[in-house]
């Protein structure tokens, strides 16, 4: 039920229409001055003011000022007498939603409010949407701490604002679309729509049409005029997931839209301008791509405006633990055996750590989902986990990840080190189970923690 404030100083009047509008099934808060109108408004959510233009003390010109101080968008209906119309036109100017000319009959009273009411039903929905698309892409869902997903969060902050194109790299399963959500969620953008495209899921002619649509009769079966995902993201973002699957072909009018701002559909001679930002991402080196001669140098430079690289999983082992947790909570309402899962325990959650993870967060995300959901008991346990995954556990030390000319000194004080990070993240920041993990005494890891200058952070249980 939407509410409505009525305002004007002779005591009866709001109580006259507030009686009319109730019947209408509005809920109906009447003040006698525009001053107790501002403290209902803090007080209250109210949809709509319906209020005299000639009041004492402040105005309803005055009261409309400041009612769009507080909220631009809340509708101001605004009463006045004949001989005060020019003001009430200023007031339109001022931001007022229409004004009644004394005196007015129900029906066109009603009338007026039915559109106010709905015009703001409609804006209050999209601020919702927003709030709830805000929230879900915001950097909430990107889980990280390491200094590499700290970097990416940086780097969106900075770009999300502008219109630069960006293009981000990564394996498959980093995250990509998810980065790029985020970019245009976070941008100027936010209330456009958002249009994602797989370039390696369509053949080279169903792609030309699905980005660029087609007019009828351009090819066997075009039935009809279809807007392709150019037109579809006017005003907004489109997403090119795996650019580097794009055909010679294709890639020069992609770059011709990223240079001109311009289409034309298929089979069609009109070319028709587009205002849209540009997100590409790919899991292929597009460098490399470059120089073997698959993919443009001129195209590669106009995505090529900001890079965000996403690092694979087993390059940021300390994210581990937040993921686990974020997905347990994610996927917590699956479960349908009545027995809520309290965590994963130790020996299980070591396996997590030794995993090389050629899936990246995906794969976690899709384990940790399927674990929830076929176990039964409140711990998730190493018998729990896929007997798949079980057999690919290996000891996190992957020889072709160290450079050749690397020296064995340092590489050892490297895995030293990355051994005390994982045992302090498996043992809850506790040294003293840390320790006993690694085989050493207490002491002499408190030693390596100093010789190494970690950040221990504060001490939970898992």
């Amino acid at each position: 039920m939407e509410t409505i404030l009525i305002v004007d100083d002779e005591k009866n009047y709001p109580l006259i229409l507030g009686a009319v509008l109730e019947e209408e099934g509005f809920e109906i808060l009447t003040a006698n001055s525009a001053t107790d109108a501002l403290v209902i408004i803090k007080a209250s959510d109210v949809d709509l003011v319906l209020t005299d233009m000639k009041m004492p003390v402040m105005s309803g010109i005055e009261l409309l000022e400041q009612i769009k101080i507080k909220d631009p968008d809340l509708p101001v209906i605004l009463m006045t007498a004949y001989g005060t119309v020019d003001k009430a036109v200023e007031a339109m100017e001022k931001g007022a939603y229409s004004y009644l000319l004394k005196p007015f009959d129900n029906e066109r009273l009603i009338i007026y409010v039915n559109k106010a009411i709905s015009m703001y039903r409609v804006i209050k929905e999209n601020r919702r949407l927003r709030n709830v698309v805000t929230s879900r892409y915001s950097f909430g869902n990107i889980i990280g701490k390491s200094k590499q997903m700290n970097k990416v969060f940086d780097t969106i902050r900075k770009v999300a604002p502008t219109g630069a194109t960006v293009l981000i790299e990564g394996e498959s399963g980093t995250g990509k679309e998810l980065v790029a959500k985020s970019i245009h969620f976070n941008s100027t953008r936010r209330d456009g729509p958002f249009v994602a495209v797989n370039c390696a899921a369509l053949a080279e002619s169903l792609l030309e049409s699905e980005l660029f649509g087609h007019e009828k009769g351009a090819f066997t079966g075009a039935m009809a005029m279809k807007k392709g995902r150019f037109e579809r993201a006017d005003g907004g973002t489109l997403f090119l997931d795996e650019i580097g699957e794009l055909s010679p072909g294709l890639q020069v009018k992609l770059l011709r839209v990223l240079q001109e701002k311009v289409i034309e559909r298929v089979g069609g001679t009109k070319a028709m301008s587009v205002n849209i930002r540009v997100i590409a991402a790919t899991n292929k080196d597009l460098k490399q791509e470059m120089q073997a001669g698959r993919f443009r140098e001129d195209l590669y430079y106009r995505l090529n405006v900001v890079k965000i690289v996403l690092p694979p999983l087993s390059q940021r082992r300390e994210d581990i633990r937040l993921l686990l947790e974020h997905f347990l909570k994610k996927y917590a309402n699956e479960r349908r055996s009545g027995t809520p899962v309290a965590g994963i325990d130790p020996e299980a959650e070591k396996l997590f750590f030794d995993y090389s993870w050629p899936g990246n967060v995906r794969e976690l995300e899709n384990i940790i989902e399927r674990v929830v959901i076929l176990s039964t008991g409140n711990m998730i346990t190493v018998k729990d986990l896929p007997q798949s995954f079980r057999q690919n556990v290996h000891d996190n030390l992957y020889l072709e990840s160290i450079p050749s000319d690397a020296k064995l000194y340092d590489t050892l004080l490297l895995i030293e080190k990355a051994m005390i990070v994982r045992a302090m993240e498996l043992s809850g920041n506790v040294q003293s189970r840390a320790a006993e993990l690694l085989g050493i005494g207490k002491s002499g890891l408190n030693q390596k923690i100093k010789k190494y200058t970690l950040e221990i952070g504060p001490k939970h249980r898992s």
